[in-house]
């Protein structure tokens, strides 16, 4: 599936996730101001595996896409 959002965008939800899905969000989009990361790097910061990551980021990303997306389509509505 291509997520067709900016960073912007992903800032302005991020309020959606829990706490775990921010941080692999914002590590692999570098949305703390500092480089992206890899699911490796950030699987050994929390101490989980590679593709728990994986998984986390993808259930994020879905959660993120859907809000964009209901709110936009609530705007054209309104």
């Amino acid at each position: 599936m291509q997520l067709k959002m900016e960073k912007k965008q992903i800032y302005e939800h991020i309020h959606i996730l829990d706490e775990r899905e921010k941080e692999v969000i914002v590590g692999r989009f570098g949305l703390d101001m500092e480089k992206e990361r890899t699911q490796r790097e950030i699987a050994k910061d929390l101490g989980i595996s590679r593709s728990y990551v994986s998984r986390i980021e993808k259930r994020a990303l879905m959660k993120l896409f859907h809000e964009f997306y209901r709110q936009r389509n609530d705007k054209e509505k309104g």
